[in-house]
């Protein structure tokens, strides 16, 4: 037996469909030498059958024909572009809004906004999901601050803070992390 081609199209394996068909060749066989040529999972042994019977209605196109429905238009590179404009101008614009202004379907703007963009809600602006190199070293350089006035407050008696106690009440702390409130851009 010989090794199967690895390397096919679907065109291909259609075009000897249809010379294994016009030779008069039964579709059972077809399928049988295509599987041992091509592998089994070059074409099924019903879709075999299926273009058969295309060929023998006089079908010549080995081609896809042209499928229903509505084109897939609103997630073009100009619509990402409008999008991206309007969320830089106004980080406040629900995704409504921007169908709106827009006139594209509600749909097609999360589509664009979160997967193409890479944008979400956070504190009711739309922010990039990933940090840039800036964010990151803006984060690091508060951070050493905060712990460099942590460090100098401590050795220092004299620094008093103010802070909210349990019962919501204010207090005098000498000690800043106790005073520091953290969480994440959610």
């Amino acid at each position: 037996m010989a090794t199967p081609i690895k390397e096919w199209s679907k065109l291909e394996v259609r075009a000897v469909v249809r010379f294994l068909f016009s030779k008069g060749t039964k579709p059972s066989e077809i399928h049988k030498q295509i599987a041992e040529t091509y592998g089994e999972g070059a074409m099924s042994r019903s879709r075999v059958y299926q273009w058969c019977t295309w060929f023998g209605e006089g079908r010549t196109s080995l081609g896809d024909e042209p499928k229903s429905g509505r084109p897939k238009t609103s997630t073009k590179e100009e619509n990402t572009t409008r999008v991206d404009e309007l969320i830089r101008c106004d980080r406040r614009l629900k995704i409504r809004e921007i169908a709106l202004k827009l006139e594209i379907p509600k749909s097609t703007v999360h589509e664009i906004v979160h997967d193409t963009l890479g944008y979400r809600k956070v504190s009711a602006r739309w922010v990039p999901k990933i940090l840039t190199e800036n964010h990151k070293l803006q984060r690091v350089e508060i951070s050493q601050r905060l712990l460099q006035r942590c460090q100098q407050d401590n050795g220092d008696e004299d620094t008093t803070h103010i802070g909210v106690g349990p019962g919501g009440d204010f207090q005098a702390n000498n000690n800043l992390f106790d005073n520091l409130i953290t969480g994440d851009e959610t």
